[in-house]
Protein backbone atom coordinates (compact mmCIF):
# COMPACT_ATOMS: atom_id res chain seq x y z
CA UNK A 1 0.00 0.00 0.00
CA UNK A 2 1.21 3.42 -1.03
CA UNK A 3 1.84 5.89 2.08
CA UNK A 4 -0.89 8.48 1.84
CA UNK A 5 0.25 12.13 1.73
CA UNK A 6 -2.06 14.16 3.96
CA UNK A 7 -3.62 17.26 2.46
CA UNK A 8 -2.27 19.73 5.53
CA UNK A 9 1.22 19.02 4.46
CA UNK A 10 3.41 21.14 2.06
CA UNK A 11 2.26 21.50 -1.48
CA UNK A 12 1.90 17.89 -3.31
CA UNK A 13 4.62 18.32 -6.38
CA UNK A 14 3.89 16.47 -9.28
CA UNK A 15 5.99 15.67 -12.06
CA UNK A 16 5.03 15.78 -15.99
CA UNK A 17 6.82 13.28 -18.45
CA UNK A 18 6.05 12.46 -21.84
CA UNK A 19 5.00 14.31 -25.07
CA UNK A 20 4.19 12.15 -28.24
CA UNK A 21 2.57 13.62 -31.56
CA UNK A 22 -1.06 14.30 -31.18
CA UNK A 23 -1.62 14.58 -28.18
CA UNK A 24 -1.06 17.17 -25.90
CA UNK A 25 -2.09 16.24 -22.42
CA UNK A 26 1.22 17.42 -20.57
CA UNK A 27 -0.22 21.06 -21.55
CA UNK A 28 -3.48 20.76 -20.64
CA UNK A 29 -2.80 19.01 -17.14
CA UNK A 30 -0.16 21.42 -16.26
CA UNK A 31 -2.16 24.43 -17.09
CA UNK A 32 -5.08 23.35 -15.25
CA UNK A 33 -2.88 22.74 -12.17
CA UNK A 34 -0.51 25.97 -12.20
CA UNK A 35 -2.19 28.32 -14.66
CA UNK A 36 -0.85 29.39 -18.10
CA UNK A 37 1.37 31.56 -19.78
CA UNK A 38 -0.37 33.44 -22.23
CA UNK A 39 3.02 33.99 -24.25
CA UNK A 40 4.34 30.70 -23.28
CA UNK A 41 1.21 28.95 -25.09
CA UNK A 42 1.72 31.50 -27.81
CA UNK A 43 5.34 29.98 -28.70
CA UNK A 44 4.11 26.41 -28.71
CA UNK A 45 2.40 24.28 -30.98
CA UNK A 46 -0.95 23.72 -28.75
CA UNK A 47 -3.51 26.29 -30.17
CA UNK A 48 -6.54 24.11 -29.85
CA UNK A 49 -5.64 24.10 -25.96
CA UNK A 50 -4.83 27.33 -25.71
CA UNK A 51 -8.22 28.66 -26.87
CA UNK A 52 -9.94 26.15 -24.65
CA UNK A 53 -7.73 27.74 -21.67
CA UNK A 54 -7.75 31.12 -22.11
CA UNK A 55 -11.97 30.81 -22.31
CA UNK A 56 -11.84 29.48 -18.83
CA UNK A 57 -12.27 31.84 -15.52
CA UNK A 58 -9.06 32.06 -13.38
CA UNK A 59 -11.40 30.74 -10.69
CA UNK A 60 -11.23 27.41 -12.71
CA UNK A 61 -7.56 26.70 -12.14
CA UNK A 62 -5.36 25.29 -9.73
CA UNK A 63 -5.95 22.21 -6.89
CA UNK A 64 -6.30 22.98 -3.80
CA UNK A 65 -2.44 22.48 -2.46
CA UNK A 66 -1.07 20.85 -5.76
CA UNK A 67 1.28 21.91 -8.11
CA UNK A 68 3.35 21.20 -10.91
CA UNK A 69 7.35 21.44 -9.93
CA UNK A 70 9.13 19.46 -12.68
CA UNK A 71 8.84 18.25 -16.16
CA UNK A 72 10.54 16.17 -19.17
CA UNK A 73 10.06 15.49 -22.68
CA UNK A 74 12.07 13.57 -25.31
CA UNK A 75 13.43 17.20 -26.07
CA UNK A 76 14.98 19.59 -24.12
CA UNK A 77 14.05 22.37 -26.38
CA UNK A 78 10.44 21.33 -26.27
CA UNK A 79 10.63 20.65 -22.39
CA UNK A 80 11.32 24.67 -21.86
CA UNK A 81 8.06 25.75 -23.99
CA UNK A 82 6.26 23.59 -21.58
CA UNK A 83 7.76 24.72 -18.61
CA UNK A 84 7.48 28.15 -20.02
CA UNK A 85 3.63 27.74 -21.30
CA UNK A 86 2.36 25.87 -17.79
CA UNK A 87 4.34 27.77 -15.16
CA UNK A 88 6.83 24.81 -14.28
CA UNK A 89 9.30 25.87 -12.39
CA UNK A 90 12.22 22.78 -13.09
CA UNK A 91 13.35 21.44 -15.97
CA UNK A 92 14.77 17.81 -16.09
CA UNK A 93 17.70 16.15 -18.78
CA UNK A 94 16.53 12.80 -17.54
CA UNK A 95 13.04 11.77 -15.94
CA UNK A 96 14.22 9.76 -13.29
CA UNK A 97 16.25 13.13 -11.86
CA UNK A 98 12.51 13.77 -10.56
CA UNK A 99 13.29 11.02 -8.32
CA UNK A 100 13.14 12.16 -4.78
CA UNK A 101 11.87 15.52 -5.97
CA UNK A 102 8.22 14.91 -6.55
CA UNK A 103 5.45 13.46 -4.24
CA UNK A 104 3.75 12.03 -7.56
CA UNK A 105 4.42 11.32 -11.78
CA UNK A 106 1.77 12.20 -14.36
CA UNK A 107 3.26 9.87 -17.48
CA UNK A 108 0.95 12.20 -20.01
CA UNK A 109 1.91 10.03 -23.01
CA UNK A 110 -0.83 7.97 -24.88
CA UNK A 111 0.96 5.96 -27.29
CA UNK A 112 0.76 2.31 -24.48
CA UNK A 113 4.47 1.13 -25.59
CA UNK A 114 6.19 3.64 -23.73
CA UNK A 115 4.08 3.53 -20.58
CA UNK A 116 5.87 0.41 -18.55
CA UNK A 117 9.70 1.83 -19.69
CA UNK A 118 9.18 4.90 -18.37
CA UNK A 119 6.83 4.54 -15.65
CA UNK A 120 8.83 1.38 -13.75
CA UNK A 121 11.36 3.23 -12.24
CA UNK A 122 8.92 5.54 -10.38
CA UNK A 123 6.93 2.41 -9.34
CA UNK A 124 9.78 0.71 -8.26
CA UNK A 125 10.76 3.83 -6.43
CA UNK A 126 7.30 4.04 -4.64
CA UNK A 127 6.12 6.81 -5.84
CA UNK A 128 2.58 7.17 -6.55
CA UNK A 129 1.80 7.33 -10.68
CA UNK A 130 -0.81 8.34 -12.95
CA UNK A 131 -0.48 6.64 -16.31
CA UNK A 132 -2.23 8.13 -19.58
CA UNK A 133 -4.95 5.83 -21.48
CA UNK A 134 -4.82 3.26 -22.03
CA UNK A 135 -2.69 1.92 -19.89
CA UNK A 136 -1.63 -0.90 -22.03
CA UNK A 137 -2.90 -3.85 -24.77
CA UNK A 138 0.30 -5.74 -23.52
CA UNK A 139 -0.60 -8.66 -20.97
CA UNK A 140 2.82 -9.05 -19.60
CA UNK A 141 2.79 -4.99 -19.33
CA UNK A 142 -0.21 -5.68 -17.98
CA UNK A 143 0.73 -7.83 -15.41
CA UNK A 144 3.77 -5.87 -14.45
CA UNK A 145 1.37 -3.19 -13.75
CA UNK A 146 -1.57 -5.43 -11.75
CA UNK A 147 0.12 -5.03 -8.15
CA UNK A 148 0.44 -1.19 -8.44
CA UNK A 149 -2.90 -1.14 -9.41
CA UNK A 150 -3.93 -2.88 -7.00
CA UNK A 151 -2.20 -1.93 -4.11
CA UNK A 152 -3.64 2.00 -5.14
CA UNK A 153 0.16 3.21 -5.97
CA UNK A 154 -0.94 3.75 -10.34
CA UNK A 155 -3.95 4.88 -11.82
CA UNK A 156 -4.70 5.20 -15.36
CA UNK A 157 -8.11 6.00 -17.15
CA UNK A 158 -9.75 8.00 -20.06
CA UNK A 159 -10.44 11.59 -19.57
CA UNK A 160 -13.99 10.97 -20.84
CA UNK A 161 -14.59 9.23 -17.51
CA UNK A 162 -15.06 12.17 -15.58
CA UNK A 163 -17.18 14.01 -18.66
CA UNK A 164 -19.24 16.60 -17.21
CA UNK A 165 -21.89 16.29 -20.36
CA UNK A 166 -21.88 12.60 -19.11
CA UNK A 167 -23.39 13.50 -15.58
CA UNK A 168 -26.89 13.97 -16.85
CA UNK A 169 -27.35 10.27 -18.27
CA UNK A 170 -25.55 8.72 -15.30
CA UNK A 171 -28.35 10.87 -12.89
CA UNK A 172 -31.18 10.20 -15.07
CA UNK A 173 -30.70 6.66 -16.88
CA UNK A 174 -33.07 4.33 -14.55
CA UNK A 175 -35.74 6.55 -16.36
CA UNK A 176 -34.88 4.90 -19.63
CA UNK A 177 -36.48 1.61 -18.29
CA UNK A 178 -34.69 -1.60 -19.56
CA UNK A 179 -31.66 -0.76 -21.54
CA UNK A 180 -31.87 -2.68 -25.07
CA UNK A 181 -28.35 -1.16 -26.50
CA UNK A 182 -25.55 1.47 -25.64
CA UNK A 183 -23.58 2.95 -28.68
CA UNK A 184 -20.54 5.25 -28.86
CA UNK A 185 -19.41 6.80 -31.95
CA UNK A 186 -14.93 8.39 -31.19
CA UNK A 187 -12.14 9.79 -33.26
CA UNK A 188 -9.55 8.29 -34.44
CA UNK A 189 -8.30 3.73 -34.04
CA UNK A 190 -10.13 1.64 -31.33
CA UNK A 191 -7.16 0.75 -29.80
CA UNK A 192 -6.12 4.12 -29.05
CA UNK A 193 -10.00 6.06 -28.71
CA UNK A 194 -11.77 3.14 -27.92
CA UNK A 195 -10.90 3.52 -24.32
CA UNK A 196 -12.79 6.73 -23.95
CA UNK A 197 -15.79 5.02 -24.85
CA UNK A 198 -15.53 2.09 -23.13
CA UNK A 199 -15.02 4.75 -19.56
CA UNK A 200 -17.51 6.60 -20.71
CA UNK A 201 -20.02 3.76 -21.16
CA UNK A 202 -19.41 1.48 -17.99
CA UNK A 203 -19.20 4.31 -15.83
CA UNK A 204 -22.87 4.71 -16.53
CA UNK A 205 -23.93 1.33 -17.00
CA UNK A 206 -21.96 -2.39 -15.48
CA UNK A 207 -19.39 -4.08 -17.50
CA UNK A 208 -20.56 -7.44 -18.16
CA UNK A 209 -19.08 -8.08 -21.06
CA UNK A 210 -18.35 -11.83 -22.37
CA UNK A 211 -17.33 -11.53 -26.08
CA UNK A 212 -16.11 -8.81 -27.71
CA UNK A 213 -16.35 -8.52 -32.23
CA UNK A 214 -14.22 -6.31 -34.37
CA UNK A 215 -17.13 -6.48 -36.99
CA UNK A 216 -15.75 -7.16 -40.36
CA UNK A 217 -16.43 -5.26 -44.06
CA UNK A 218 -17.26 -1.56 -42.52
CA UNK A 219 -14.90 1.39 -43.83
CA UNK A 220 -14.21 2.11 -40.21
CA UNK A 221 -13.48 0.05 -36.85
CA UNK A 222 -16.67 -0.92 -35.20
CA UNK A 223 -16.62 -3.42 -32.52
CA UNK A 224 -19.60 -5.39 -30.99
CA UNK A 225 -19.48 -5.79 -27.51
CA UNK A 226 -21.44 -8.98 -26.02
CA UNK A 227 -22.70 -8.52 -22.66
CA UNK A 228 -24.00 -10.96 -19.89
CA UNK A 229 -27.42 -11.80 -20.13
CA UNK A 230 -29.96 -9.12 -18.97
CA UNK A 231 -27.39 -6.63 -19.60
CA UNK A 232 -27.62 -4.22 -23.03
CA UNK A 233 -25.79 -4.72 -26.37
CA UNK A 234 -22.48 -2.22 -26.82
CA UNK A 235 -21.69 -1.28 -30.20
CA UNK A 236 -18.69 1.41 -30.16
CA UNK A 237 -17.18 2.72 -34.00
CA UNK A 238 -13.97 3.73 -33.84
CA UNK A 239 -14.53 6.57 -37.27
CA UNK A 240 -11.00 7.12 -38.07
CA UNK A 241 -9.56 10.33 -39.74
CA UNK A 242 -12.96 12.46 -39.12
CA UNK A 243 -13.71 15.06 -37.38
CA UNK A 244 -13.77 15.16 -33.47
CA UNK A 245 -16.50 12.64 -32.32
CA UNK A 246 -17.06 11.55 -28.58
CA UNK A 247 -21.08 10.70 -28.76
CA UNK A 248 -23.02 8.42 -26.68
CA UNK A 249 -26.37 6.57 -27.10
CA UNK A 250 -28.36 4.96 -24.23
CA UNK A 251 -31.54 3.34 -26.02
CA UNK A 252 -34.25 1.84 -23.07
CA UNK A 253 -37.56 0.74 -22.97
CA UNK A 254 -38.93 4.01 -22.39
CA UNK A 255 -36.33 6.05 -23.88
CA UNK A 256 -33.24 7.56 -25.68
CA UNK A 257 -30.65 9.14 -23.76
CA UNK A 258 -27.77 11.01 -26.10
CA UNK A 259 -24.82 13.17 -25.51
CA UNK A 260 -21.35 14.59 -26.48
CA UNK A 261 -18.27 15.23 -24.78
CA UNK A 262 -16.99 18.44 -25.59
CA UNK A 263 -15.38 20.22 -22.28
CA UNK A 264 -11.95 18.65 -22.16
CA UNK A 265 -11.30 20.79 -19.51
CA UNK A 266 -13.73 19.79 -16.62
CA UNK A 267 -12.69 16.15 -17.30
CA UNK A 268 -8.94 16.42 -16.90
CA UNK A 269 -9.33 18.51 -13.68
CA UNK A 270 -11.80 15.76 -12.30
CA UNK A 271 -9.72 13.63 -13.67
CA UNK A 272 -6.49 14.91 -11.65
CA UNK A 273 -8.75 15.52 -8.98
CA UNK A 274 -9.01 11.91 -8.71
CA UNK A 275 -5.76 11.65 -9.10
CA UNK A 276 -4.48 13.55 -6.04
CA UNK A 277 -7.14 11.67 -4.03
CA UNK A 278 -6.11 8.50 -4.59
CA UNK A 279 -2.44 9.74 -3.44
CA UNK A 280 -3.44 11.31 -0.50
CA UNK A 281 -5.25 8.37 1.00
CA UNK A 282 -3.16 5.48 -0.77
CA UNK A 283 -6.60 4.22 -1.59
CA UNK A 284 -7.51 3.01 -5.49
CA UNK A 285 -9.76 5.58 -7.46
CA UNK A 286 -10.80 3.10 -9.54
CA UNK A 287 -11.71 -0.25 -9.03
CA UNK A 288 -8.10 -2.16 -10.03
CA UNK A 289 -10.16 -4.82 -11.82
CA UNK A 290 -12.21 -2.35 -13.54
CA UNK A 291 -9.53 -1.29 -15.32
CA UNK A 292 -7.47 -4.21 -16.32
CA UNK A 293 -11.63 -5.20 -17.85
CA UNK A 294 -11.42 -2.67 -19.96
CA UNK A 295 -7.28 -3.10 -20.85
CA UNK A 296 -8.43 -7.25 -21.70
CA UNK A 297 -11.68 -5.76 -23.85
CA UNK A 298 -9.22 -3.35 -26.07
CA UNK A 299 -7.09 -6.81 -26.18
CA UNK A 300 -10.27 -8.81 -27.81
CA UNK A 301 -10.98 -6.34 -30.01
CA UNK A 302 -7.41 -6.11 -31.26
CA UNK A 303 -7.25 -10.26 -31.47
CA UNK A 304 -11.24 -10.32 -33.27
CA UNK A 305 -9.83 -8.36 -35.93
CA UNK A 306 -7.14 -9.98 -36.95
CA UNK A 307 -8.48 -13.93 -36.49
CA UNK A 308 -12.10 -12.33 -37.91
CA UNK A 309 -13.88 -14.22 -35.19
CA UNK A 310 -15.70 -13.24 -32.00
CA UNK A 311 -13.32 -13.77 -28.90
CA UNK A 312 -14.78 -14.38 -25.46
CA UNK A 313 -13.36 -12.11 -22.91
CA UNK A 314 -12.19 -15.03 -20.59
CA UNK A 315 -9.32 -16.10 -23.24
CA UNK A 316 -7.43 -13.01 -22.10
CA UNK A 317 -5.94 -13.37 -19.08
CA UNK A 318 -4.02 -11.35 -16.84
Amino acid sequence: MVTPIPANQRPLRLGVIGLNEGNGHPYSFSAIINGFDHEGFKASAWGGIYNYLRQRDPADFGIAGVEVTHCWTQDRAQSEVLARAARIPHVVDEAAQMIGQIDALLLLRDDYETHRPMSEPFLKAGLPVFIDKPLSVDVEDLRFFRPYLESGQLMSSAGVRYSRELDKVAATIDELGELLLVRGAVVSNFRQYGIHMLDGIFRIIPCEVEEVWALPGAKHESVLLRQAEGHPQVQIDALGATGVSFQFDFWGRKGRAHTEHTDNFSAFRREVTHFVDQVRTGKPSIEPAHTLKLMRILIAAERSRVENRPVALSEITI
